[in-house]
């Protein structure tokens, strides 16, 4: 029998895909684990973690069991730490003031972690969400309905102080108030925090995907709702040139860090913003995006493993130089 005569093609690509080994040798975009920032949650007491359902795998760790979380991390080589408290209610006000308390819960973490693992990154959230009783990141104005930015921004800059002085490598303020990351960063110095970096959360959404977050920080429980409206600060997902110019002033006001969140179905704004900026950038893979990875492979839908690579593969290749994800540990 004749063997078929080659077509007359001179450019093949698929020559570079040909197998395993040269699919390696080629490869444009790399994930590995030092590029990963595990989200992780502290609890007061004594007592075991507590599972987070909408979260699987996840829990929120007293300090004990987080340093030992912490150091399983850095075993295996992940980037760094992003901390979040969860509070008792109790503690939560209409002012947020436990989020200057420096005794509080969120400063003793650090300063345990920090003794144990010196040189382990460490980015704290500057916000108050966790710490009011209504569930929003800052303070409400005289109507009750609305977030007052520069009240806001005044509390932030001394909660930001504090972060860093309990051993913050980074604070990271998540509220999207005006002119925050400026005013963060004359505190940060003028307090002797010249060497604290920012990372600004420059590209946050109001997006229908925080929900198991705020369950894992308790803010759901304090505004009883999951939806809770943040659209009045937080950004517009229909817009591009509007996120792009926000960003781009937190660049001149000193952020070190430029952060888009989502990460998944924010990957338009991820390339505007690496085709804009020298600076590193950093995404947040949010905990609805990690929930619904898993649903679906627990239906039996998607491979887990796969989808996990290609999801986060994506963002890295998209100009992502860290990704704060839930995977990070399993990765």
């Amino acid at each position: 029998m004749k063997k078929d005569r080659a077509l007359n093609i001179s450019i093949r690509s698929r020559r570079l895909r040909r197998t395993s080994g040269i699919r390696r040798l080629f490869s444009e975009t790399e994930v590995s684990p030092a590029h990963l920032v595990a989200p992780l949650f502290v609890i007061d007491g004594q007592g075991k973690p507590e599972s987070i359902p909408s979260l699987p795998g996840h829990f929120r760790f007293p300090i004990t069991a987080l340093v030992r979380e912490t150091h399983r991390l850095a075993r295996r080589g992940v980037g760094g730490i992003a901390i979040f408290p969860c509070i008792s209610q109790r503690l939560r006000t209409p002012n947020g003031k436990e989020a200057l308390n420096p005794k509080g819960l969120v400063y003793r973490a650090i300063r345990t972690l920090k003794k144990e693992l010196p040189e382990f990154p460490i980015f704290a959230d500057v916000a108050l969400d966790p710490y009011t009783s209504h569930g929003h990141d800052g303070l409400l104005d005289q109507t009750g309905k609305d977030v007052a930015n520069d009240a806001t921004v005044r509390l932030l800059m001394k909660q930001a102080t504090l972060l860093a002085d309990a051993g913050a490598d980074f604070v990271a303020p998540s509220d999207m108030m005006d002119g925050r990351v400026g005013y963060i960063r004359k505190a940060l110095d003028q307090s002797g925090f010249t060497e604290t970096g920012i990372l600004s959360y420059a590209a946050k959404f109001a997006t229908s995907l925080y929900g198991p977050f705020r369950d894992a920080v308790g803010s759901a429980q304090s505004a009883g709702t999951h939806s809770l409206d943040k659209r009045g600060y937080q950004a517009d997902p229909a817009n591009r040139r509007a996120i792009l110019k926000d960003a781009l002033l937190d660049e001149k006001e000193g952020a070190d860090v430029l952060m888009v969140k989502p990460a998944g179905p924010y990957l338009d704004i991820l390339r505007d913003l690496r085709e804009s900026t020298l600076l590193p950038l950093a995404a947040y893979q949010v905990s609805g995006e990690y929930a619904q990875i898993h649903a679906a492979a627990q239906k039996g839908w998607v491979d887990l493993r796969k989808a996990r690579a290609e999801s986060l593969l994506s963002i890295r290749r998209a100009g992502a130089d860290l990704i704060f994800t839930y995977f990070a540990k399993d990765f």
